[in-house]
């Protein structure tokens, strides 16, 4: 059976996790925390990366740090995962949805200024898939309706825009590091903060609205609660099993990349052929292979490519159901404009495996079998 998915092992995991539990500081922002974040920091050029117990954390943190109150609008894809939602509608703020490209899958940026009003607080653009979004446009926008951009960069850690790292764009960025991402440790994430003037409260915010941060550095005696936040530390056992990660973490994007190239490569035929859309690129975008998709003519042939997959022991999956269509997303949202592409773009995609031990000639089998469908 090849599998969807398969969590990636470094090497290094057990060895710094025995370290973890014989030096017995097994809360957080331990050594290997601060190890991650001066590595991300580095990777990505933030200027402050702070770990945190998942991305859907990393995302209610930048709530808190944005101030998204009840009344307040925020505009985001209804192509992405509950996530990128739930955490300013938890706040009291309605998510306004808005149609995506049918290239890319991401957030439509020729949509987002019709969408916007006098109570839109933030855009939440999501590269879907570790390819950015057209930030040059939304950071425009953003600009002049005075908004901040929080990108959900979840599957797109080391992933760039036009030479700048994504999560790095914008005021915040928010990163996982679930089991299913190219880098994990089982559930994870980052926030990554790149407007000076936010760091101190995103620290105090992270530690429960405390400043024990600026205690533990030092520069206070004693420490006490000066704010609203909550627990978003991850343990320090996570933190040293993502450290081994992350030191490879180019290692792995040039092997995905490449499993990525050959499922390209040996599915052009079909695409010539008009049977099947593959991924879309843009210039100036640098990806991660985090994702291989193919887009079928429909819902029910999607339906039987699965299992004609399934049947000779491949595992394939969908993606999102569009978050304005789903009960929640009705009681919370509305959606902007016309759905021209969000719900028929995702009731075709198919994501085909792909992971680290993947293997080429588990490659060439997919892309067979995906051949061999259409011959039926």
């Amino acid at each position: 059976m090849i599998t969807f998915n398969s969590p990636y092992i470094a090497g290094k995991e057990f060895e710094y996790i025995n370290e973890v539990i014989k030096n017995k500081n097994f809360c957080g922002d331990g050594i290997f925390t601060k190890k991650c974040n001066e590595l991300l920091e580095k990777l990505t050029g933030c200027k402050k990366v702070l770990l945190t117990t998942s991305c859907t954390d990393a995302l209610e943190l930048s709530a808190l740090l944005t101030d998204i109150s009840p009344g307040d609008e925020v505009i985001l894809p209804s192509f992405t995962f509950v996530s990128t939602a739930n955490p300013f509608v938890l706040r009291g703020a309605k998510a306004v949805f808005v149609d995506i490209r049918p290239d890319t899958l991401n957030l439509d940026e020729n949509k987002i200024e019709d969408a916007v009003s006098e109570k839109t607080k933030a855009v939440i653009p999501v590269h879907y898939a570790g390819v950015g979004c057209e930030m040059d446009k939304i950071m425009k926008i953003a600009e002049k309706h005075n908004l901040y951009v929080i990108e959900d960069a979840a599957q797109a850690l080391m992933c760039r825009y036009k030479g700048t790292s994504l999560a790095a764009i914008g005021k915040v960025g928010c990163i996982s590091f679930h089991d299913t991402k190219n880098y994990h440790c089982g559930e994870g994430g980052a926030i990554l903060i790149n407007d000076e003037n936010l760091i101190e409260r995103a620290e105090i915010i992270r530690e429960k609205g405390t400043n024990r941060s600026k205690f533990l550095r030092g520069e206070i005696d004693r420490y006490s609660w000066v704010d609203i936040g909550s627990s978003f530390l991850p343990g320090e056992l996570n933190a040293a099993f993502l450290y081994a990660q992350l030191e490879k973490a180019e290692e792995v994007r040039q092997k995905r990349l490449k499993l990525w190239k050959k499922y390209y490569d040996n599915l052009i035929q079909p695409k010539d052929e008009g049977k099947i859309e593959l991924p879309v690129v843009p210039e100036g975008c640098e990806h991660n292979g985090h994702i291989f998709y193919i887009k079928l003519d429909n819902f029910k042939e999607r339906r039987s490519m699965i299992d004609y997959l399934k049947s000779n022991g491949i595992q394939a999956v969908f993606h999102y159901i569009p978050l304005h269509s789903s009960d929640a997303g009705i009681k919370f949202g509305e959606f902007k404009g016309r759905d021209e592409y969000t719900t028929k773009e995702s009731e075709r995609l198919l994501r085909l495996p792909l992971y680290y031990n993947l293997t080429e000639n588990e490659v060439d089998f997919v892309c067979e079998k995906v051949k061999e469908f259409f011959k039926q």
